[in-house]
């Protein structure tokens, strides 16, 4: 069978393979069992096989490239447009199809295991914090409703998990058991949390693109880490604006003819960078002036005289973002610019 293109659209326990020969006309079309995808792409000839990058996708193009194949994983935008009426398993593999041969696709990186094993780390955190703020809510809605309320932040928290403890509240014996059950899970989820960001630490210290990215104002370890095993190759990206657009820190746009009209970030791509490196600019910018040590940058200070205070972060996160570009793709540590003495 002369396969020299195949479309493969994944799923739980049923694959859909849509396959055309060198001359573009279909050769193939078969659905495919879980337990016999590997060993029906063993038995042909290497050829170049898309995905989309959804969930399972990296392992899948790391188990067919083991057998010889050119796997390109293709975003789940691009695939949509060459998709024909209705949306069906083997339409979508069709289409995967028609991306592949349109010029200048741009494919996703397929990450490795390591790549994929210190992401998981940050997902699990990311979502322990999560829990960990509607527990704190939780409990601060239940007390409230007693008449016990605490100041904001996490000096007021704690004084009102250490009051779920003391026999002097007087509280009804359900509404307590309620109560010490919500902290309890507060403790569990902290220390969890803060196992996941010493093993998030570690790999950092292990790793020396991740340690040259902490050397940014406003990238720390967790931000630092997450862009180091999120972006594999960042010559996947011709600049470090082309970086910042796949993040999605770029203005959507709608233009035609002579006029341009631009609107709020696209919010495309990874959100999770892009919320970390926004983090990251607030971060900075609360710094009272001070940038790494140094005066602050003239730049941002005239940006956050004419702007508010989110359209200045995103605006330095744009930046954060092609500043890391240029230290992953040039193996270099920041260096800050001298900034002129006024």
């Amino acid at each position: 069978m002369d396969v020299r293109t195949i479309g493969l659209d994944l799923a739980k326990q049923v694959f859909q393979v849509h396959g055309l020969d060198e001359a573009g006309a279909e050769v193939v079309r078969k659905r495919l069992r879980r337990g016999s995808v590997l060993s029906f792409f063993a038995g042909l000839r290497p050829a170049v096989i898309g995905m989309e990058a959804c969930a399972t996708a990296h392992y899948w193009a790391r188990e067919l490239r083991a057998l010889g194949h050119d796997v390109r994983l293709v975003p789940p935008r691009y695939v949509k447009a060459y998709v024909r009426r209705n949306k069906t398993d083997a339409a979508d593999a069709a289409a995967i199809c028609e991306a592949l041969r349109a010029p200048g696709l741009h494919v996703v990186p397929v990450k490795s295991e390591r790549q994929q094993a210190v992401l998981a780390l940050h997902r699990t955190r990311e979502l322990m914090v999560r829990q960990r703020t509607m527990t704190a809510n939780a409990l601060r809605g239940l007390m409230a409703e007693f008449g016990i309320v605490a100041p904001q932040g996490q000096a007021g928290l704690s004084r009102l998990v250490a009051m779920v403890g003391m026999d002097e509240l007087d509280i009804p014996s359900e509404a307590r058991m309620a109560l010490m059950a919500l902290s309890g899970q507060l403790e569990v989820l902290k220390t969890q949390t803060v196992a996941l960001e010493r093993r998030i630490l570690a790999w950092h210290k292990s790793d020396t693109t991740s340690r040259r990215l902490a050397s940014i104002p406003g990238v720390g370890p967790i931000t630092a880490s997450a862009l180091a095993a999120s972006i594999g190759d960042p010559r996947t990206f011709r600049t470090g604006r082309h970086f910042a657009a796949w993040l999605g820190l770029t203005p959507r746009e709608w233009s035609s003819g002579m006029k341009r009209r631009q609107g709020r970030i696209s919010k495309r791509g990874d959100g999770y960078l892009r919320r970390l490196l926004i983090l990251g600019a607030l971060a900075v910018m609360r710094q009272d002036g001070r940038i790494g040590g140094r005066e602050a940058d003239p730049w941002l200070i005239e940006l956050r005289r004419r702007r508010p205070t989110a359209v200045a972060a995103v605006a330095l996160a744009n930046k954060m973002a092609r500043i890391a570009w240029a230290v992953m793709a040039r193996n270099e540590t920041y260096r800050p610019r001298p900034v002129a003495a006024c």
